[in-house]
């Protein structure tokens, strides 16, 4: 009798200069667990990714703000001052004694927040008066969930001084023994307030032709870069995304560009988003992964893809080539064993959608593991 055939999902993969040993990777998910109001990585955020820790495994870490200002919840964490280095740095060390990687996800929020949780007006790539009469995400603050406060446009002089929070909040990210960092450059957050028209009418250097308006990604990668090697850099999208009320006049032309762009530095890898999703929630039920599919032809590395993934669409987009990992958000939450379950054909837990955002262990740490359940 022939053996079957190993699942694609659970064979090594080099993500530049690392091996894993399986290509289910934990996705970045805001969970507004750190503590308040500083934002350090707390004694709960510590059990929640020990718990998904798995041997050979990628964890990419929720959203960490790079500086004060770039916070977009109460709630989330820095990576900005020694204490949350500290903190950092036990998690990362608890995900590696079982046999994990981790990458930190470098965050500035932008225009996505509220003066109550940046202590200072919310910036963006320009000013748009209709931005609050959208479909936008609302703010986690002190007095629970709000519309972003009104925004201002950086000015081009203050933009060498972003790039260098970013290379700092890289730097904190190695002190604290991460493997490797990721750009947060997708979901309205200030690199994509740049990236899409929608959001930068600028009539500077970093606005106008999409070579302009990939500038500040390509300055900020580059300064991670200096500080990582590019084998230790990946950066996530949303191609066509319309979360926090973003669009693009022509989406595939941008990201082709970007993409093409991002090849030739030779990241680790580049993480999308597909527009399936918008934000938490699913608006096309059963689409393909067209923009990984779409994005490969430019980008020669390997893709992580994320966004509407369930077990079987996931193996069967690995084998088909559409990418070279699957990012699971919503599983991942519901399921601290999530690998083991995907490979053993164990049943998954059911997510409950309103503890997402809470600030305790609810939804965070009592979800059963197989054998628990």
């Amino acid at each position: 009798m022939s053996t079957p055939e190993p699942q694609k999902l659970f064979t090594p993969v080099q993500i530049g200069d690392i091996t894993l040993k399986h290509r289910v990777v934990m996705a970045p998910l805001t969970r507004l667990r750190a503590t308040l109001p500083d934002g350090v990585p707390s004694d709960l955020m510590l059990e929640y990714y020990r718990q998904r820790a798995s041997d050979g495994g990628l964890i990419i870490t929720e959203s960490t703000a790079i500086t004060q200002s770039g916070h977009g919840y109460y709630g989330a964490p820095g990576i900005y001052n020694t204490t949350q280095v500290s903190g950092w740095k036990r998690i990362v060390e608890t995900v590696h004694a079982y046999g994990g990687r981790m990458f930190a996800q470098l965050w500035h929020a932008g225009r996505c927040s509220h003066t109550s949780v940046t202590q200072s007006t919310p910036i963006s790539a320009s000013v748009d008066a209709t931005y609050w009469t959208d479909d936008i995400n609302m703010v986690s603050t002190v007095e629970g969930f709000q519309l972003p406060s009104p925004h201002r446009a950086l000015q081009t002089h203050e933009i060498p001084e972003l790039v260098e929070q970013y290379r700092s909040a890289a730097a904190n990210a190695k002190n604290a023994g991460f493997d490797g960092v990721e750009l947060m450059a997708g979901n309205g957050h200030l690199m994509d307030q740049f990236l899409q028209d929608i959001s930068n009418k600028r009539t500077d250097d970093y606005g106008g032709s999409l070579e302009n308006r990939v500038r500040l990604l390509i300055e900020v990668v580059n300064a991670m870069v200096s500080v990582w090697g590019s084998g230790r850099v990946g950066v996530r999208i949303a191609p066509s995304g319309t979360f926090n009320g973003m669009g693009d006049s022509d989406p595939k032309s941008l990201f082709r560009h970007l993409a093409s762009r991002l090849n030739v530095i030779g990241l680790a890898y580049l993480h999308v988003i597909e527009p399936r999703i918008k934000g938490g929630e699913t608006l096309i039920e059963g689409q393909d992964p067209i923009a990984a599919r779409d994005l490969c032809r430019y980008f020669k590395g390997p893709i992580i893809a994320a966004g509407g993934f369930e077990p079987s669409t996931a193996e069967t987009s690995i084998a088909g080539g559409d990418a070279n990992l699957i990012a699971f958000g919503r599983h991942f939450i519901a399921n601290p064993d999530l690998p083991k379950r995907i490979e053993r054909g164990f049943p998954l837990n059911p997510y409950d959608r309103n503890t997402f955002y809470a600030f305790d262990e609810r939804g965070y740490t009592d979800y059963p593991f197989y054998d628990q359940s």
